[in-house]
């Protein structure tokens, strides 16, 4: 009678789980690391191949964190994890390095010291698979790749992976003040209890390791770009130091932020000016002390001269200058510098997309080597959309690393459902001079990071994290897919976004092809219809004055006109668009900063993408889009359509009831029926302000917005999250 009990839960259980039910509420804390109990089929299957773990006699704690993963992984799938074993016997699973008895040579080819080979084989006459690495630190990411490939594809078919990272550096920058207030953070306070540390480390810094582990995050920038002075008192060291000993063994270096005028702060000198000789023994003596209780410290990320920080310029010294006496200070030990290029005049407001071109470009070939100028994927801040940015492509002495924004301060905070994907995407694969590659490689942005466009240094990625005290990490559930995603861009910049989703929405809810079909399409579709309900036809920064929450394009009365949304809009009687056409036709000449191929698709609005049609030209209301349309109808449409498409996500989500866990459905649900409605009043406050300006009825069959303009207007949010 047992037999037969357990022969039907058996069955029962294995059909809920096809079906993609879960049977209980999860709160997100796992991530896309869930190692569930696997239907008994499926079991099955793995079992025979998951027998034991055989590494290497010798050990480290990174070799450790290796198996740990492992046994977790497997233990939560078969309810019994392998024991570590020097044995070689059927059914192992084996980490191997070149020195493993049995090893083939051809494993290890090409791995470098970060990559893997996954294949399940013969070692020493027994089927094994093999876990092949050239150092620990493959080993590790090998690990986890093993494990996401049975995540996503159920132990269906035999391992047989192999990839080494494009990029070296894959950075998370944490906005995190040291009072645990994060800085556009809208998942809670930051996970770094600076107040704790040294002495009680929080489990959650293991699990935020091995997140950024399983996708190959290497790097993580602990404190807010604003820094303050304290961060480098002996203190907060020890405090640094503690959390690196926690990341360290999961491959992850820290590296902090510093305030420009640091010393001078600190009342240790009497200036900051880089070629001061008492400064310059200030910074090596502190990255000294630094090193000594870091000793992989990776080095400093500084925000000079931008938005009222401190810098060089405040001494009539460069960029260049400044950036160079910090990197000699901390190229004994290796360590590198990281300068932003988000800067625009404190005096001169120009257009700001062209100021950190002008800034930077005459500095190309004055850095030091172990300097790399860090810059945003577009010339603004973090739009829903932006052009990429000129200085791509245009410094070929100067290694560049990406910035992109994983946190959503522009795009809906953590309400919005908005994947970032196709926006990394986007801007990765954007052909810097499009028709003239040479041997048929496009010139994208991704051959800039990677070091093969013109024969520059390899660099990396950083993202702006999006990680918080919240339990399920990001604030929403979907916003985990925004920092999944963005690790496996950093590590592979030519992945594709719509594989990510896939992937990541088979680990986080479930495996079922109606699952998985549905929220890949649900987030290939949301980005694109946060920009149609926000900025369409590329308007830009008509965001909530400071906070960046809801519609405010009406704002004129900031100090600096390129702080006011009406400075980027410029919608008058006779037309919309800011026009950086060449300065002889009375643009800001910020299009004539691309290549020249690029340049003349930006200059001319026939040819510009319709997506940027309004960043690059001013445009009478009537111009005829390509849609036939005039242009005010054409915004109209896209108004809607943006509403339309969050209306049928609702529809989407609504339709895995069945299939998700109740708790994480509601949660999202929730979210959506916020975003339809903050999407409406996006639409309404958008179309009332414009058509004040212009005067112009609305096109047949389009609904007035729901308020007057001064009710629009009058909305006030004094509180919102992640604005200091």
């Amino acid at each position: 009678m047992r037999f037969f009990t357990r022969l039907l839960l058996s069955v029962l259980f294995c059909t809920c789980a096809s079906a993609g039910a879960a049977p209980a509420s999860e709160d997100g804390y796992d991530l896309w690391l869930r190692y569930r109990a696997l239907p008994a089929a499926e079991a099955a299957r793995l079992a025979p191949h998951a027998r034991a773990i055989v590494a290497p006699a010798t050990t480290s704690p990174m070799l450790d964190a290796a198996i740990g993963e492992l046994q977790r992984g497997v233990g939560g799938w078969l309810g019994t994890a392998p024991a570590r074993t020097d044995e070689v016997r059927a059914g192992a699973i084996v980490l191997a390095m070149p020195a493993t008895r049995g090893a083939t040579a051809a494993w290890f080819d090409g791995l470098g010291q970060e990559g893997y080979r996954v294949l399940r084989t013969r070692l020493e006459g027994q089927s094994v698979t093999v876990i092949a690495a050239n150092t620990d630190r493959g080993l590790l990411y090998g690990s986890f790749a093993y494990l996401r490939g049975i995540a996503t594809d159920g132990a269906q078919k035999a391992p047989d992976l192999r990839s080494t990272p494009r990029l070296p550096l894959r950075l998370l920058n944490h906005w995190d003040d040291l009072n645990r207030h994060v800085e556009r953070g809208y998942a809670g306070a930051s996970i770094w209890h600076w107040w704790n540390l040294p002495d009680i480390l929080d489990q959650r810094y293991t699990d935020y390791a091995r997140a950024n582990a399983s996708l190959g995050i290497n790097g993580a920038v602990l404190n807010n770009v604003n820094a303050k002075p304290d961060i480098l008192t002996a203190p907060f060291i020890a405090k640094a130091a503690a959390l690196a000993n926690v990341l360290r063994p999961y491959g992850i270096k820290v590296y902090l932020s510093v305030r420009w005028s640091t010393p001078l702060e600190l009342k240790a000198t009497a200036t900051a000016d880089p070629l001061d000789p008492a400064v310059a023994a200030w910074w090596r003596a502190k990255s000294d002390e630094l090193y000594a209780a870091i000793p992989d410290f990776g080095g400093f990320l500084v925000k000079a001269n931008s938005e009222g920080q401190p810098g060089p310029h405040d001494y009539h010294r460069s960029h260049a200058e400044g950036a160079n006496m910090l990197a000699r200070a901390v190229a004994p030990h290796g360590g590198i510098v990281m300068w932003r290029a988000f800067v625009y005049s404190e005096d001169k407001p120009t257009d700001r997309a062209r100021q950190a071109f002008d800034q930077f470009t005459p500095l190309d070939g004055q850095f030091d080597k172990n300097v790399i100028v860090q810059v945003k994927n577009g010339p603004i801040d973090f739009q829903p959309r932006e052009p990429v940015h000129p200085l791509f492509g245009a410094m070929p002495r100067t290694p560049l690393l990406m910035e992109f924004q994983i946190t959503k301060e522009y795009l809906g905070f953590s309400t919005h459902l908005a994947y970032l994907g196709t926006m990394f995407e986007e801007t990765l694969r954007t052909d810097l001079r499009p028709g003239i590659g040479a041997g048929g490689q496009a010139a994208t942005v991704t051959r800039v990071l990677d070091g093969t466009l013109d024969h520059g240094q390899a660099t990396g990625m950083a993202g702006v994290a999006n990680i918080g005290t919240d339990r399920n990490w990001s604030g929403s559930h979907f916003d985990q897919a925004n920092w999944y995603v963005f690790g496996r861009l950093a590590w592979n910049p030519e992945a594709g976004a719509e594989a990510i989703a896939r992937e990541w929405a088979a680990q986080t809810f479930s495996r079922a092809p109606r699952v998985v079909d549905t929220v890949s399409a649900m987030m290939m579709a949301s980005r694109e219809a946060v920009v149609d309900y926000m900025t369409p036809l590329g308007l830009h920064h008509v965001m909530g004055t400071g906070h960046h929450h809801g519609p405010a394009p009406w704002v004129d009365n900031l100090a600096r006109p390129d702080w006011n949304p009406v400075y980027y809009h410029r919608a008058d009687k006779a037309g919309i668009g800011f026009d950086r056409t060449a300065h002889g036709k009375g643009g800001s000449g910020s299009a004539g900063q691309y290549a020249p191929a690029l340049a003349r698709l930006y200059e001319d609005p026939a040819s510009t993408p319709e997506n940027l049609l309004l960043w690059f030209h001013h445009l009478p209301w009537t111009y005829t889009t390509r849609s036939g349309r005039p242009l005010w109808d054409e915004l109209v449409h896209r108004y809607d359509a943006g509403v339309t498409a969050v209306a049928a996500m609702q529809k989407q989500w609504d339709s895995l009831a069945p299939y998700i866990d109740p708790q994480r459905h509601a949660d999202t649900a929730q979210r959506l029926k916020v975003q339809h409605r903050e999407a409406l009043w996006w639409r309404d406050a958008s179309i009332a302000y414009f058509q004040s300006i212009n005067g112009l009825p609305l096109p047949a069959g389009a609904r007035a917005p729901a308020q007057s303009l001064d009710d629009y207007k009058a909305l006030k949010f004094p509180y919102p999250p992640g604005n200091g």
